[in-house]
């Protein structure tokens, strides 16, 4: 007979450096695994097929690696912040052969990642534990200007801390990446967007050009949500992105040029000495 879902065994869970709770339990809207903390969704791992990128903003964020040098080539990545690590398996699947540091700083919650949500045998994927912008200065010094792509997606509980907003840091992270290298930023923001714009701003400020992909009435600061800057020293591969994001599920478009400017328009610079961490969601945000 088939165990009740009351009799169930509980999920795997880690307390964190903060005290909060860390749990991998079932997705129950597209199978595979959920990483939650506290109640906030951090990732969503599918063994079976990592290419599998259920949430919309890392889907968005898959969007922009796929036009990264040629389909399938190699690339050398670094990730600010772990989670379930799905961008760096779906780098490992779609790029064989791609070297790839993460940085986190929770050593609890990689130890319950990686007892329960398995790396593919053999991906190049090293992790290493601590602050993200601590972590870059501790790098090997030829990754310095070799990195395809530097992902910084970095959250303590549901916000983004203030250290990791600034100019300073976007100027760090640049460091990292070769000439036609790509730093994507996931930047969760509520009504208005201040935060957003002024992310935008502060890291216009590091890298010429800036795009910014999102869900339309996310853009449009009509509710809180996601939002994934891609920035570079050179041109960035949208031709393709607007027909990619349009295709839903949920219409969203690439801001880019002049609208990025708009966007930007009037917001200060984030610098160490007056940044903030990112809005925190309301909590019935994530209700399911």
């Amino acid at each position: 007979m088939a165990r009740s879902r009351n009799n169930a065994p509980p999920p795997p869970e880690a307390r964190l450096l903060d005290g909060t709770i860390a749990r991998v339990i079932p997705s129950q809207y597209a199978g595979g695994w959920e990483l939650d903390v506290n109640g906030t969704p951090q990732s969503h791992v599918d063994l079976d097929d990592p290419t599998h990128l259920h949430f919309e903003y890392v889907a968005r964020m898959g969007a922009v690696i796929d036009q990264l040098r040629m389909p399938r080539q190699p690339i050398t990545a670094v990730h600010l912040g772990a989670g379930a690590l799905t961008i760096p398996r779906y780098i490992e699947t779609t790029r064989p052969g791609s070297r790839q540091q993460v940085i986190e700083l929770e050593p609890a919650l990689w130890d319950l990642v990686r007892e329960n949500l398995p790396l593919p045998r053999g991906a190049s994927i090293r992790v290493r534990i601590g602050d993200a912008r601590e972590g870059l200065g501790r790098l090997p010094a030829g990754m310095i200007g070799a990195a395809h792509l530097v992902v910084s997606d970095v959250y303590s509980g549901a916000q983004t801390p203030a250290h990791l907003t600034t100019v300073e840091f976007y100027t760090e992270a640049a460091r990292f990446l070769a000439p036609d290298g790509v730093l994507l930023i996931n930047i969760a923001d509520g009504a208005g967007l201040a935060f957003a714009r002024r992310q935008v701003a502060t890291v216009s400020r590091v890298l010429e050009h800036v795009i910014i992909l999102a869900e339309v009435q996310t853009l449009k600061g009509r509710r809180f949500g996601n939002l994934v800057v891609a920035a570079s020293h050179a041109a960035l591969p949208t031709a393709w992105l607007p027909r990619l994001m349009a295709a839903g599920p949920h219409p969203a478009k690439v801001a880019e040029g002049r609208e990025v400017e708009e966007f930007a328009r009037g917001a200060r610079i984030a610098a160490d000495g007056d940044a903030t961490d990112s809005p925190k969601p309301s909590s019935t945000l994530f209700e399911r």
